[in-house]
């Protein structure tokens, strides 16, 4: 099986459509909860930055897709645009006006906690940038990513259970990325809270049942969690964890991509994420497991098909070309620097 890589070309195609879609305002779909007349505004007074690509989370990760190709190929055909849309927008006028929509008591519960996590994902990016203007796009976001992880800090200690759907209010997904996040910053605080509750929650799953695809999911409630357990134990912990938490293996529905009836509907359009996050776990769960392991050449070949599967709709329709690049990008690239 040949194997898709990230390619300066494929990072070129994985560019063209955040580039166009982070300044698009409508379509939109607003999380917003108002608490009076003067709150029904347009979806770029309220979101000084992130009021494109559909919803506001998604407009995070087309930024994370954007500065991390930025980072990752600098002769990019698209780098120049790329740098000229973030010193624009990525001003600290503009933060603060994230900031301040957090601060409104109608906000409490905004993007938790699948926007919580994609933003400090984006703000760990920008950490890894050693380029000037990259330490500047990180030091401008820091605000806003500050108020993030305080929210974080504020949430876990009060949430007993985890949320082991498909969809945004999947927690295991977003304590994965808010400990890339703690990692790459040195908040220990935030670090030592996450995995301590990523064990809480999940240190002692056996047998999990494996009850997927649903009809709108776009991560995968097994996989993610196994995941989240890859980071938060050490090797041979995980390998032990592993064998207790599928004691039968990789179930096949996990092996197989879902299939895709209508790119035109958005929620039908979530399964060809679903492909992508699958070979974003099961290329982590490869490299996680012992040489030995079976599995470990099972859940690549898995990988592969999930991502060819996948890539070649991800423009087919606005309802999947405003977000599926960024999760291209994660199945290909998520595991090459994520500890650095």
């Amino acid at each position: 099986m040949t194997s898709t890589t990230l390619s300066a070309a494929l990072a070129s195609h994985l560019a063209a459509a955040p580039l166009d879609h982070v300044t698009q305002e409508y379509p939109n779909k607003l999380d917003h909860v108002m608490g009076g007349p003067g709150d029904v505004q347009s979806p770029s007074a309220l979101h000084p930055i992130f009021y494109g690509s559909f919803d506001w989370h998604s407009c995070v990760h087309g930024w994370w897709t954007l500065v991390t190709l930025y980072r990752l190929f600098p002769a990019l055909p698209e780098a120049p645009a790329i740098r000229d849309l973030a010193d624009r927008m990525l001003t600290a006028d503009a933060v603060a006006g994230e900031v301040a929509y957090l601060h409104r008591p109608e906000s409490a519960g905004f993007e938790r906690p699948y926007g919580w996590g994609w933003l400090l994902m984006l703000a760990a990016e920008l950490h890894r940038h050693d380029s000037v203007e990259g330490r500047r796009w990180a030091a401008t976001l820091q605000p806003l990513a500050d108020a993030f992880a305080e929210r974080f800090k504020r949430f876990l200690p009060k949430s007993p259970y985890p949320v082991r759907v498909g969809t945004h209010m999947n927690t295991a997904l977003a304590l994965r990325f808010a400990i890339e996040y703690a990692d790459l910053t040195g908040d220990g605080d935030l670090a030592v809270l996450c995995r301590e509750k990523a064990l809480s929650w999940h240190g002692q799953d056996r047998g999990a049942q494996v009850w997927e695809p649903s009809q709108d999911e776009f991560l995968s409630p097994a996989l993610q969690v196994a995941e989240l357990m890859r980071r938060v134990l050490p090797p041979a912990d995980f390998a032990f964890w592993f064998r207790a938490y599928l004691p039968d293996g990789l179930p096949s529905v996990l092996l197989q991509p879902p299939l895709v009836t209508d790119r035109t509907d958005g929620k039908i359009a979530h399964l060809d994420g679903l492909s992508l996050a699958r070979a974003w776990c099961l290329n982590g769960l490869a490299e996680s497991l012992p040489a030995e392991d079976p599995r470990r050449t099972e859940a690549r070949c898995a990988a592969e098909r999930h991502v060819a599967a996948a890539l070649p709709h991800i423009a087919d329709d606005y309802m999947g070309q405003h977000w599926l690049a960024s999760f291209v990008l994660l199945a290909l690239a998520g595991h090459r620097e994520d500890r650095a």
